[in-house]
């Protein structure tokens, strides 16, 4: 069974959207999820493309996915990419497809010139003892902020 990638193409965005919903029922997370295709089609494959998602297949059905974008280290001086979702269908983990759209994804990061590959972890995701297997580790002195909404229309009005 080998694993194929492919670059999502317009076509794709109600995968892509389903990939999504799926991701977030797993993380508990789904009544979180604003997008709509539209956003996604403009923001993925419109005049200004803010993010990629390449698709993990088997026998050319998608069967997990990443969507990821580019960062910057200011002290590496080097693009990363940021990692912003990953997921594998149930009935398809357990048989290395993380492990491949990781080393994709790494091979794209080398490709490009990049010093990093980043990513989020819910504190429970059993997936933790596999990145840090991989080498990953955990930047525990880091506190993330997230401003959204109306703080962060508020923060924008007096620019």
């Amino acid at each position: 069974m080998p694993i194929g990638f492919r670059n999502a193409e317009r076509k794709d965005v109600p995968k892509v959207l389903s990939f999504i919903r799926k991701l977030a029922d797993y993380e508990k997370l789904a009544h979180e999820v604003e997008t709509t295709e539209e956003l996604l089609e403009k923001n993925l494959f419109g005049e200004k493309r803010y993010a990629e998602v390449i698709f993990a297949t088997i026998n050319e059905v998608e069967v997990g996915f990443a969507l990821f974008f580019h960062n910057f280290s200011t002290f590496m001086g080097k693009p990363g990419i940021y990692l912003e979702d990953l997921y594998v269908l149930p009935e398809y983990r357990e048989r290395g497809i993380g492990t491949a759209l990781l080393r994709h994804l790494a091979g794209l990061a080398k490709e490009r010139g990049c010093g990093r590959i980043e990513w989020w972890v819910l504190d429970w995701n059993p997936a933790r003892k596999f990145y840090e297997s991989i080498g990953a580790r955990a930047m525990d002195d880091w506190i993330v902020y997230r401003l959204t909404g109306d703080n962060l229309a508020k923060m924008a009005e007096n620019r």
